[in-house]
């Protein structure tokens, strides 16, 4: 029995010791040491690059007909004949609907029996004054309208603009965005020009919105919103890290970066960064040369001067 039980206290320290050893070899892979037992952070490297950095910013603008007219009843009278439909596109010319009185309808048949040669109708047929799409349709065959009641309304198809809502603090970006970029819920892509602005600003939302010209070749329905993006400052021949390599403090009004010493040792160094371009970030200074190294990753948490080894 004494022997049994030796036997079993000598499994289940070598159980343990197996087990510790096993936790202690999966642990070393996280950390490395160096000769003299140092631990040292796995790090990968990059150095800096120079070109013209832009930052942008993203709005959006609406499709808006510009130029709508009422197509109005010439005439008092009960609604003979309606062709057109919301949505129906029309020339210039085409007969929309047409309007009899109330004394032609009553008569208008006794007449012509009396003298089929009189020819009389009292029809009053209404014209589109120009071409475009039928955007609303207030009334119906058989109702009875007064003389110069809104019937229709009719879009010009020309008149086709977005609107940009732009706050008004940033309205100096646009000296340099006359030309832009539309991009539809579809991926299409419109070109378009900046022109004029509204006379007023939203009071809340304290936007001003600005006239964008396009030539979209086929037709946009209205309300329809498309993303534009605004050049917003440039740095040409910038000095720029990635964004990685740049590490901040939580106010984010302290930057630095991890420069590598020599082949085992990174320092801390304070830096002021420019545009953020949202992959890369401009450095204005110190002056970096391009054989400087910077820790790219691994660089989070290190102390001022920390010792590390480079991955490739």
């Amino acid at each position: 029995m004494k022997n049994q039980l030796k036997i079993k206290c000598s499994i289940g320290i070598l159980s343990s010791v197996v087990l510790l050893l096993t936790a202690c070899g999966n642990g070393a892979d996280a950390t490395a040491t160096d000769e003299s037992g140092n631990m040292e952070t796995p790090v990968k490297l990059t150095t800096i690059s120079q070109g013209d950095l832009v930052s942008y910013v993203n709005l959006n603008a609406t499709s808006v007909y510009l130029e709508k007219s009422y197509i109005k009843a010439s005439i008092s009278g009960y609604l003979q004949g309606n062709t057109v439909k919301v949505g129906d596109v029309v020339s210039n010319g085409q007969v929309l609907f047409s309007l009899v009185t109330k004394e032609a309808r009553a008569i208008g048949n006794s007449v012509n029996q009396l003298d089929p040669g009189f020819k009389f109708s009292g029809l009053s047929k209404i014209r589109a004054a120009q071409s475009g799409f039928i955007s609303s349709v207030s009334h119906q065959k058989g109702d009875y309208v007064q003389e110069g009641e809104a019937l229709a309304v009719l879009s010009n198809k020309n008149s086709l603009v977005f609107l940009l809502d732009l706050p008004y603090e940033m309205r100096k970006i646009l000296a340099g965005n006359q030309t832009v970029m539309l991009s539809l819920p579809d991926g299409e892509e419109l070109k378009g020009s900046v022109g004029r602005a509204l006379s007023s600003v939203d009071s809340l939302a304290q936007t001003q919105r600005f006239i964008i010209h396009v030539s979209a070749g086929h037709d946009i329905p209205e309300n329809l919103v498309a993303g534009i993006r605004l050049v917003n400052t440039s740095s040409p021949k910038a000095i720029t890290l990635p964004k990685s390599a740049v590490l901040s403090n939580e106010t984010e009004d302290e930057f630095w970066v991890m420069k590598m010493q020599n082949d085992s040792v990174a320092v801390k160094v304070t830096v002021k960064k420019g545009l953020d371009e949202g992959k890369k970030i401009e450095i204005l200074s110190p002056s970096f040369s391009a054989k400087d190294r910077f820790i790219l990753t691994g660089n989070y948490g290190l102390a001022d001067t920390a010792k590390v080894k480079i991955i490739r």
